[in-house]
């Protein structure tokens, strides 16, 4: 499921695809990189010591991803991101809630993919006619927009199992096993859901449908009778 470009990106610019647009590699170092950090730097010198390591440990990945040549609002979005969790834990004075906003964070990413099924335009959808340049489209084709809510499940899915490992974890001040769950569930979760989604949503469209990249309107459907 990689993207062709994107109509209007700029020329020169790498495409996306659909794995860096649901949280890819890239986004996988943002989010396990900063906490193992932390929980380093907190077993060998407490609260503060997490906090220095986790923001020393995000301005580095900051810096790498920018010499990559990654968007600079991706790059700051990350690094704002570690250094909100570090000023939590500060306030609070406790080491797990440096993973406060990740559970914040995964409810509502929860809720926006619920809800987007609900209301007929599944994220899933949204994010694949992006990546293809078909803007809204794939709406217009019954077969697709049924498929692309099935496949949403499964992302809704993933933010629901991080919730249900992590809260328990974090109500218990298990900062270390918080860490382990985090990697564990990022990146390896997101390569799951990729295939799987995709296969949810290769057996839901009809044997003859034409693929993502071909949404079949009911204009299209129309003039193939005709013919």
């Amino acid at each position: 499921m990689t993207s062709t470009p994107e109509q209007g990106r700029p020329s020169g610019e790498p495409p996306e695809s659909l794995a860096d647009l649901l949280g890819g590699r890239r986004g996988a170092v943002d989010a396990t990189v900063p906490p193992v950090a932390f929980a380093i730097g907190w077993l060998a010198a407490g609260l503060w010591g997490g906090v220095v390591a986790a923001v020393l440990a995000g301005t580095a990945v900051a810096g790498w991803r920018w010499r990559r040549g990654d968007r600079p609002r991706s790059v700051l979005i990350g690094l704002l991101a570690v250094c909100v969790a570090a000023l939590v834990a500060l306030r609070t004075g406790r080491a797990t809630d440096f993973f406060l906003l990740q559970l914040v964070s995964n409810a509502a990413s929860a809720l926006a993919w619920m809800v987007s099924i609900v209301v007929r335009w599944p994220l899933l959808g949204v994010l694949v006619g992006v990546a293809l340049g078909q803007r809204g489209r794939w709406r217009r084709d019954p077969a697709l927009l049924r498929a692309y809510g099935r496949g949403s499940w499964v992302w809704a899915a993933t933010y629901l199992l991080r919730l249900a490992v992590f809260v328990p974890l974090w109500l218990g001040g298990q900062v270390v096993a918080l860490v382990v769950a985090r990697v564990a569930l990022t990146w390896p979760l997101v390569a799951a859901a990729l295939a799987v989604s995709w296969l949810v949503i290769r057996r839901s469209l009809p044997a003859d449908h034409p693929g993502l990249r071909h949404p079949v309107t009911p204009s299209d459907a129309d003039a193939a009778a005709a013919n």
